[in-house]
């Protein structure tokens, strides 16, 4: 094993893996949901918002066994994570043209909708359906909003969760160095999902909308979590998009990606570098980062 070994984010001496493979080793009787919890307790490793950091936790000791590090126990049962296994069950929807402008759609609502049943449903039902990445139930924190008509028509939707743990053209902006970036990751957030179906022609409808959303983001986040945001980041495909709702949105463009997925541990997977863009919630949201 090298003497430094980087494991979700993080670099690790070698040392102290074997810390934690013996202390897996010397409680092999305990469950994989009891070792994630008893690690969190441990480390003080907790959520913002005052709960352990469980599922960070558990894919940390994942991916140490997943690599041969460590030898976690057989699972016992199914993850207790109702997300996981949930079979999303698409609703029909209205596609009967929009189109005009923002007059007359009349009285637009945004709506965060994580946890409204009804609203969310259609929610994914139109990411699901109208995103060409799809969608899939989100891990970690995140909020759904929903922009809807007077009658209750979707119109546009946008889906935040976790930022990226690095990237380059990000971190060069904010002035991150590594330590700066692992204390103030989690007052980012990534737009993983901007939508606005096919069926709905209505100009200047993106930079509107974002308007809406990015004057509650940092207090729904911090509503929902325990803490606020100062950054929003987003990856744009450039061989299908030209960023243009972005850019009419005041959001920044710092740079491209390197064109490597989140998953490619072994910088083996080339995937279409995108341009980052950033929007910072307040004008000092850069310095604010650095503390």
């Amino acid at each position: 094993m090298s003497e430094m070994i980087e494991v979700q984010g993080r670099t690790w001496q070698a040392c102290e893996l074997e810390q934690i493979r013996q202390w897996v080793a010397e409680n092999a009787s305990w469950s994989r949901y009891r070792l994630s919890r008893e690690l969190c307790v441990d480390w003080n490793w907790i959520r913002p918002n005052g709960q352990l950091a469980d599922m960070a936790a558990r894919s940390f000791l994942n991916k140490l066994h997943e690599r041969g590090w460590l030898q976690l126990p057989p699972c016992r049962r199914p993850s207790p994570n109702r997300m996981k296994h949930r079979r999303l069950e698409c609703l029909p929807l209205d596609s009967s043209p929009v189109e005009g402008d923002l007059r007359t759609l009349g009285s637009l609502h945004l709506h965060e909708v994580s946890r409204d049943p009804v609203r969310r449903a259609v929610f994914e039902t139109l990411l699901a359906t109208e995103h060409y990445l799809g969608y899939r139930s989100p891990v970690g924190e995140n909020l759904k909003y929903l922009l809807l008509t007077e009658q209750e028509r979707p119109v546009a939707a946008w889906l935040f969760g976790a930022a990226a743990w690095r990237c380059e053209a990000r971190d060069r902006w904010i002035g991150w160095n590594d330590q700066e970036r692992a204390a103030g990751l989690h007052r980012l957030a990534n737009n993983t999902r901007f939508l606005i179906p096919w069926w709905v022609q209505v100009g200047g409808l993106a930079s509107w909308g974002w308007s809406r959303v990015s004057r509650r983001l940092a207090r729904d986040w911090q509503a929902k979590y325990g803490h606020g945001l100062e950054l929003v980041e987003t990856f744009v495909d450039r061989s299908r998009f030209h960023g243009g709702a972005y850019a009419a949105s005041n959001w920044v463009e710092v740079g491209l990606t390197q064109g490597r997925s989140r998953g490619d541990r072994q910088h083996r997977i080339q995937v279409p570098k995108k341009a980052v863009y950033v929007y910072p919630l307040s004008g000092q949201a850069r310095q604010r980062l650095c503390r």
